[in-house]
This record gives C-alpha cells, sequence and structure tokens, in this order.
C-alpha cells in the first residue's frame, strides 16, 4: 500500500501506468484524453477498492501533465465508479456526470407505463457533444433528486451551444443539455447519488486533480529556484512546499479511509477539498510573485496551466461547504481535534 501519495503514483498498479505517464495526450487532444479515459475505465477501479492512493496519484499525475486532460477523464472514471457500486454494468462508450442543480428549467424525470423519461435542461454538461452517455440528477415527481443514465445520442437530447468565455480549460466547454421526453434508467433509489460513501471520495478525486496542477506550478518555481540565490523566489518556494506536503499527507489520509471504507467521508471531502482549493489559491499567488509577469506572458504552458487552475478550483463550494462543515464541528459531542 502507499505510504504517500504524490504527483506520480509510488507504485503503479500495472507497468500500464508507467507506460501512460510516458505518452500522454498532449494538451488540447481531447480526443486522445477520451480514448484515455476509455482504456482507463475499463479497469473499473472505484475509491475505497483497495487502491484508492494509487488512482488519485495517477489522476494527480496526469493534472501535473495537463488539466484539461484530467478534466476529460476524471468523470469517466467517476461514472464507472458510480455505476459499478451500484451494481449496474457500464454501456461501452465514454461517460459524464451532471449532477449540477438551480437550473431554471429543472430537469424532472417522469414514470411512465414503459419506464422513465426526462424533460428539462441540465446545466454545467462538460464535453456533452463529445460524449456517449452521461450520469444526471433530475427531480421526480416527489421532489427528490435521484440518479439516472442518459443516452446523449438519444432523440429528444439537444446539446446546446455553450457560451464559454472562460481562458481557462477552453478545451472543455461546459454547456446546457435539454432533454424533452428522453427515456432513463434510474441508478439506485432517490436520494442513493448523495447518500452513498462513494459520492464524498469522488469529490476527493477531484481535489487529487487540483492538487496535480499546483504540483506542476510548484516544479516550475523549484526549476528557477535552482538556479537562483534569491532568497524571496527561496521563502515561496520553501512555503509552496510546505503546502504541497500539507495536501499529500491529507490525500493519503484520506485514501487510506475509503480503502478502509471508514465512516465520516463528508467531514472529510470538506476537510481535503478545502484545504487543497486553499493550497491552490496561495500557490497559484506566490507562483505569480516568485516569477514574475514573464512566464504568464511568454509561456504558453505556464499561462495554460495557471488560467485552467484558477477555473478548476471553482468546483470548490467555498464557504457553501465551510459552512456545512462547520455546523457538522458544532454538532459534535466533543471538539474533534
Amino acid at each position: 500500500m502507499n505510504t504517500l501519495l504524490t504527483a506520480v503514483p509510488s507504485k503503479p498498479d500495472t507497468d500500464t501506468d508507467t507506460d501512460l505517464l510516458g505518452s500522454l495526450p498532449v494538451a488540447g487532444d481531447i480526443e486522445g484524453a477520451l480514448a484515455l479515459a476509455r482504456s482507463l475505465g475499463r479497469r473499473l477501479a472505484f475509491p475505497g477498492d483497495g487502491t484508492t492512493a494509487n488512482q488519485w496519484g495517477l489522476l494527480s499525475a496526469i493534472a501535473a501533465h495537463d488539466l484539461g486532460i484530467v478534466r476529460a477523464i476524471e468523470p469517466h472514471l467517476d461514472a464507472i465508479a458510480i455505476l459499478t457500486q451500484a451494481g449496474v454494468e457500464p454501456l461501452p462508450g465514454v461517460w459524464g456526470v451532471f449532477a449540477s442543480e438551480g437550473s431554471p428549467d429543472p430537469l424532472v424525470a417522469s414514470q411512465t407505463a414503459t419506464g422513465w423519461t426526462l424533460a428539462g435542461t441540465k446545466r454545467w454538461c462538460s464535453l456533452a457533444a463529445q460524449l456517449d452517455y452521461a450520469l444526471v440528477t433530475a427531480r421526480t415527481r416527489t421532489g427528490k433528486s435521484r440518479l439516472f443514465t442518459l443516452d446523449l445520442r438519444a432523440a429528444g437530447v439537444s446539446v446546446l451551444d455553450p457560451d464559454w468565455a472562460a481562458l481557462g480549460l477552453r478545451e472543455i466547454p461546459s454547456g446546457a443539455v435539454r432533454c424533452s421526453s428522453v427515456p432513463a434508467d434510474g441508478v439506485g433509489a432517490s436520494g442513493w447519488y448523495l447518500a452513498r460513501p462513494g459520492f464524498a471520495w469522488g469529490g476527493i478525486g477531484v481535489a487529487a486533480c487540483w492538487f496535480g496542477g499546483a504540483v506542476a506550478l510548484g516544479r516550475s518555481v523549484r526549476k528557477v529556484a535552482a538556479k537562483s540565490r534569491n532568497p524571496h523566489l527561496l521563502a515561496h518556494l520553501g512555503a509552496i512546499d510546505t503546502l504541497l506536503y500539507a495536501c499529500q499527507v491529507s490525500l493519503n489520509d484520506a485514501a487510506h479511509q475509503a480503502d478502509r471504507q471508514e465512516p465520516g467521508g463528508k467531514l472529510a471531502a470538506w476537510r481535503v477539498r478545502g484545504l487543497v482549493a486553499r493550497a491552490c489559491e496561495e500557490i497559484i499567488l506566490r507562483t505569480g510573485h516568485a516569477l514574475g509577469p514573464g512566464p504568464l506572458a511568454q509561456d504558453p504552458e505556464h499561462a495554460k496551466r495557471v488560467a485552467d487552475l484558477t477555473l478548476y478550483i471553482r468546483q470548490h463550494h467555498g464557504e457553501a461547504d465551510e459552512a456545512k462543515q462547520g455546523q457538522a464541528i458544532a454538532g459534535f459531542g466533543s471538539t474533534p481535534w
């Protein structure tokens, strides 16, 4: 078992993992990324199966290579994990997970004599035009949320043109999908998607991607610092090292909790995601102070990584999650520290 998750799996599951890291798709090659997602998904690994640190290490390693590539891969692996945990055989193809709520035309599931149908609009559907299937959340007539499988090529499905102005993750546009009486299959009971332990572990897997992007920034600072005696640059590098180490330890501890099937996954996810998101924000700031404007203006790979990571960590729910975390801590019979 791994003793510390790093931005390269410390103990690859197979020689395939080692080969993979030497032949990753180049930045912007989303078709190659989705092909890699299909290949990785066939292993049917999921957080909590005893290999969690390796799974998250692989994600962080891909993220350190390019955040757009890992952003295309991670949702497919999450979908395969969800279906596996639900005892559902995944259909061949590339999957997404669309669970954002708050649409003015929410997705609603209705039960008919022949099964479920979906109607409404789901927002934030990344790469919907390039995927085959998706797991989507929808409200039933009881008002509860339930997870469904959606064939994105089915009649009645419209992938709307994304209004995507972002400079970060430009190759991963996230537009809306509109459904009109589209047949769908339920996955788990109402509320199962959010209540299952795997929901928390999946959220930490996203944090492992953020961590990989921050590692790449740290490596850029280290490369310059190795040739410099500037004390301010070295101070930034030392602070970045502390932040990355804290993230490593936190991710590794969460991986062990997942593999031991320990309760308290929600609290672990709030803690780890919050820590990694804050660390990324500070590392972006310190990298800018350490390296100045040059790389942002003249190094396309560095400028892309900063823009990608800045947008990607906004998947963290910020104060909303911190409030839930604080409410949980305040309700404990004794302090957890």
